[in-house]
């Protein structure tokens, strides 16, 4: 074989091995951020329930049983429920908690799932408030709702509460807020949006992260107003930040919107994934590049999303200056998900629309669980000032 036949196949060798290492980067990347859109349909067991008294439980000690505040326990595949409370007795591996109620089925030791909402069922069947189940035609098919009538008396006559929950999770989420903004005269709308356990999938069975889901929530805004609503207040968990806060920039509702309440969101994506796969030992370039994929016209191919997911476009802390409602913004320290160093830097970006109420224990979208008190006074101090102390129409 002659010099020249040595180096030319040399070369070829080295061009195929950079192209396979191309490849199983770009797959690499891919599987990132499809794991990122692709909603997961079976939640595992993950606790477990170790003993259970008349007032009391005691469970194996995890990052999420250890936490204080109230807490749901899902037992027997999601057919029973019960709540807990305060922490009685802690060591390394147990935890005694206070049993507040048993909902449905009963509880007795074996696996359980955390719910960190910690009510289930429906606005009557949790928290016996009587509301009606609708239904809000979107552009991938019907969106069920429960909608909660304002309290017979005063009232904030025309102002309804559209409650969105985050990525993952449903509509049980708002569960915990309805009391209170049920209290302070409002008509509460908590849809499910495209790719729900129980709404309808889009045509790839993707999230679009809020860049698709904002008109769902749309949908249900517009069903609000057809039906009396003259103000709009949106309140969002996680990635039910990130779409309220599309909505109120891409939607000629958002007109209607007097002010917007998020816990624990999603400000900026790229801060959030590069923390995810610090956590999942995912390089970060690596993680970055999948990202880049979901804007890529052929790249989103590969991830299996309808169209380009513009993470740049959720990014609030760039985005600041474009703000034009009241924000209240509930974020913990201790946020193991989304972290809340964009929340921080939206609120000293822009003090004049932003109040920012920081927490130190609660984990993810937690911070009712761990201090109702102080949760329902933040939002009700927040919307008292911007809708009025008492009843009224728009304003």
């Amino acid at each position: 074989m002659t010099g020249r036949r040595r180096a030319l196949l040399g070369a070829a060798a080295s061009g195929a091995a950079l192209t396979a290492g191309a490849v199983g980067l770009t797959a690499a990347a891919a599987a990132f951020a499809r794991a990122v859109v692709t909603p997961a349909r079976h939640k595992p067991d993950d606790v477990e329930v170790l003993q259970v008294g008349p007032r009391r439980v005691v469970l194996a000690a995890t990052p999420d049983t250890v936490v204080p505040g109230r807490y749901g326990v899902w037992t027997d595949g999601g057919r029973g429920h019960f709540r807990v409370g305060d922490v009685l007795e802690s060591t390394g591996e147990r935890v005694t908690r206070e049993l507040l109620g048993v909902d449905r089925g009963t509880a007795q030791p074996g696996a359980g799932r955390w719910n960190q909402y910690c009510f289930a069922g429906t606005p009557r069947s949790a928290l016996g408030l009587e509301h009606e189940d609708v239904v809000v035609r979107s552009d991938v098919g019907d969106l069920p709702c429960w909608q909660v009538p304002a309290p017979a008396g005063p009232a904030r006559e025309g102002v309804w509460a559209v409650l969105v929950h985050g990525r993952g999770a449903t509509r049980e989420e708002a569960l915990r807020a309805l009391p209170l903004l049920h209290g302070l005269g409002l008509t509460c709308l908590v849809p499910a949006y495209r790719n729900d356990a129980d709404g309808p999938p889009s045509p790839a069975r993707r999230y679009g992260l809020g860049e698709t889901e904002w008109r769902d929530v749309e949908a249900a805004c517009r069903y609000a107003l057809e039906r009396g609503a003259r103000r709009l207040v949106l309140v969002g968990w996680s990635m039910g930040g990130a779409i309220a806060l599309q909505l109120v920039t891409r939607s000629p509702l958002a007109e209607r919107v007097a002010a917007v309440v998020l816990d624990g969101p999603v400000l900026d994506w790229y801060d959030v994934l590069d923390h995810q796969a610090r956590r999942n030992r995912v390089p970060v370039p690596l993680g970055r590049y999948g990202l880049g994929l979901l804007g890529h016209p052929l790249g989103r191919r590969l991830v299996g999303v309808e169209g380009p997911v513009d993470l740049r476009r959720m990014d609030w802390v760039r985005r600041a200056e474009e703000l034009r409602l009241p924000v209240l913004l509930l974020h913990s320290d201790a946020d193991d998900y989304v972290p809340p160093g964009p929340s921080a830097r939206l609120a000293q970006a822009r003090p004049d629309l932003v109040t920012f109420v920081r927490s130190s224990t609660a984990r993810h979208t937690k911070e009712w669980n761990v201090d109702p008190a102080a949760w329902e006074d933040a939002v009700r101090g927040f919307l008292t000032g911007h809708l009025g102390a008492g009843a009224g129409g728009a304003g």
